[in-house]
């Protein structure tokens, strides 16, 4: 399967702060691709980088073949961002966001786009609603419509459930899951061990600027220790996995 982000030896510092320390890593096209860290880990910092708002201090990064110090034009082009919190204009309504951003990147029919986004995102009924009479649930399936328009082969989402309840944050994985099932390469952000679990094909953790695992959700599952219960086998979390590989690290 092709590569739509390579990743090799990436480094980042804030004045005398380093953040990333050679981080590597891939990310197939197509997929649901899940990096997990704890606060300050520097997840948000990778994304920025990926997405050419941040430049990188050494290593190399390419997405959907481009490289994103020679060439961002090409990538920004190739690619969608969608933030921690909903970007959406709430004076204006769900309809008229989408019409807007489809304008901005010179798309045909703009109206068509926006009633077609609508539809997929289950928005139609509250389309000319203003934006600020949304549930966050509705916000956020509205930012990543708005984050659709275009059709790009990438997206970011970086902690797309972050402030959300259950219910929305429910709706936010079907959304993604759709996202995938389509073709676009989705990378998620998330510090919400549970929605890596059920999203994604593959999971990274990144603690103290490197990655520590890489792999399927079975593949790190081998790397917990194997369960002593006698009778019954109990199937580890990916907490208790994030917990032990993280704790393990910390204690070297």
């Amino acid at each position: 399967m092709d590569k739509a982000i390579q990743v090799r030896g990436l480094q980042k510092s804030y004045k005398q702060l380093q953040v990333l320390k050679g981080v590597d890593f891939e990310v197939e096209k197509g997929s649901i691709f899940a990096l997990l860290g704890s606060n300050g880990a520097g997840k948000t910092t990778i994304v920025r980088i990926l997405s050419t708002l941040l430049r990188h201090d050494g290593g190399a990064a390419s997405v959907n073949g481009f490289d994103v110090s020679t060439k961002p034009d090409a990538v920004r082009q190739s690619i969608s961002l969608t933030g921690q919190f909903a970007a959406v204009d709430e004076v204006l309504s769900g309809r008229e966001n989408l019409i807007m951003i489809a304008k901005l990147r010179h798309t045909a029919n703009p109206r068509q786009v926006a009633d077609d986004l609508l539809r997929r995102f289950g928005l139609t009924d509250a389309a000319d609603r203003r934006a600020s009479t949304y549930s966050g649930g509705m916000r956020r399936r509205l930012d990543i419509a708005m984050s659709l328009v275009g059709k790009p082969q990438l997206i970011f989402l970086d902690e797309p459930t972050t402030g959300l309840d259950p219910e929305a944050r429910i709706e936010t994985w079907k959304v993604v899951k759709e996202l995938a099932d389509g073709g676009t390469t989705v990378f998620l952000t998330t510090q919400y061990l549970e929605e890596a679990e059920q999203l994604a094909d593959r999971i990274a953790i990144l603690h103290e600027g490197r990655i520590i695992a890489n792999g399927t959700l079975e593949e790190l599952k081998k790397m917990f220790p194997a369960a002593k219960v006698e009778y019954v086998e109990k199937q580890p979390t990916l907490e208790e996995i994030f917990l032990a590989i993280v704790g393990n690290k910390e204690a070297v």
